[in-house]
């Protein structure tokens, strides 16, 4: 007989986050229900951050770096909104 392989399922509070992190900043860009959905939204940010990068160090903004990380709802801020991939620029990183 073969190996019973045991799925374990993840809480219903769990999901995804895309981080945006600028020097020590860390905020929550987006949030999904699946981890391929968030890495999919983490690529697609550094590829805008990427098209956008000359113009961000010319006009002395930070660029910021994308990871991709479990998180619970509860841990998510009252009034949290999604960030769009340049939404750090002019002081908009929050």
């Amino acid at each position: 007989m073969g190996e019973v392989a045991s799925l374990v399922r993840a809480p219903e509070d769990t999901l995804w986050a895309v981080i945006a992190t600028v020097d020590r900043t860390h905020r929550v860009a987006d949030v999904y229900v699946s981890r391929v959905a968030a890495l999919a939204d983490r690529t697609w940010r550094e590829q805008q951050v990427r098209a956008y990068e000359a113009f961000l160090r010319a006009a002395r903004e930070p660029v910021p770096h994308y990871s991709v990380t479990p998180i619970r709802r509860a841990d998510l801020p009252r009034k949290w909104k999604p960030l769009p991939a340049l939404g750090f620029l002019r002081g908009r990183f929050a």
